[in-house]
């Protein structure tokens, strides 16, 4: 998929479609994410803001969007913003995420990469159940590669390590998906240390996508592990909540003395916090969509960074999101 064009398809495209390509292919010009700087995921370079489809399922993260015209749109908006790097899984919707993604993007324009996950299964609203067996992960590829409309996954992510079957299964499976060529790059969902280095022994692991906030930072561990190896770190529920961002609290405090938003501030503290830190957040508001992406111009002082890191108030860990 890395990825061949910028043709839009115009045959057969309705006019608010069209409108919608012409204003992203414009709206490319801001790369409003450069601000973030780029990171190299093995032969994958992206910059360090992207953007997740989770959000644009219905309920529980199960079925489509109310307003499906609107999750392309900010699928689409992303992209024109500078968005290099679409995040989702075969599990959202189940399958709907992955389709709003090619609706919105296929014929997909150049540099823009498209990560996806499998390991999870799904039998409801909030249900979610791990399922790691090499079989399954390996049609869900193939359904993954048809549902997106590629000959190959450019980033194919383990959502989470199965602890019924064997690891080395599961990563076996991934480094076989590698080889013949279905999947350009490997990284893995919810790890610890001991799993990356586990994996890394049998397949080249370029992202981790571990939970992680200012407010909850349980893979702190995980995290300069990645930086050390080079390894990006993907947070997911990257934008902190609770008593950490109310009005008067220490994320507020700042964003006023910046001119910044909440969520801009909780990014900022991310980027800075890491190299190979690399945010997904997803939103189906245009408005937040582009506060979001803004967020790499936002430059936190010493003491503002220094402030936040120790402002640290620990959140209940959701349970099999992300």
């Amino acid at each position: 998929m890395t990825i061949r064009s910028v043709e839009w398809g115009v045959f057969g495209t309705g006019i608010s479609q069209l409108l919608d390509a012409v204003a992203t292919a414009t709206d490319r010009n801001e790369t409003r994410v450069g601000a973030s700087g780029t990171l190299q995921l093995g032969t994958l370079v992206v910059h360090r803001l992207g953007y997740g489809t989770m959000q644009l399922t219905g309920p529980g993260v199960w079925g489509p969007p109310a307003d499906r015209e609107g999750a392309v749109r900010a699928i689409r908006r992303a992209v024109g913003l500078g968005v290099d790097l679409i995040d989702t899984a075969d599990s959202y919707g189940p399958d709907v995420a992955e389709e709003l993604v090619r609706e919105a993007l296929h014929p997909y324009p150049a540099g823009v990469t498209v990560a996806t996950k499998a390991g999870l299964t799904r039998s409801g609203p909030d249900q979610w159940e791990e399922c790691g067996r090499p079989d399954h992960l390996k049609r869900q590829c193939e359904g993954s590669l048809r549902r997106l409309g590629v000959d190959h996954i450019d980033l194919f992510q383990l959502h989470r390590v199965d602890p019924k079957v064997p690891a080395d299964e599961q990563f076996g499976a991934l480094r076989e998906l590698r080889d013949t060529g279905m999947v350009a790059e490997v990284g893995l969902s919810e790890v610890t240390v001991d799993q990356i280095e586990q994996a890394r022994r049998i397949v080249p692991v370029v992202s981790v996508q571990n939970q992680y906030n200012l407010a909850m930072r349980g893979a702190e561990d995980v995290l300069q592990h990645c930086g050390q190896h080079g390894i990006g770190f993907i947070p997911w529920f990257p934008l902190a909540s609770g008593k950490l961002c109310r009005d008067g609290g220490p994320v507020d405090t700042i964003a006023r003395e910046l001119g910044a938003t909440v969520p801009q501030v909780c990014l900022a503290w991310l980027l800075r916090r890491s190299p190979v830190m690399l945010p997904i957040p997803g939103t189906m508001s245009l408005d937040h969509l582009d506060e979001n992406c803004a967020a790499g111009e936002i430059q936190l002082s010493d003491a503002q960074y220094e402030e936040l890191s120790r402002a640290r108030k620990p959140l209940r860990r959701w349970a099999l999101a992300g």
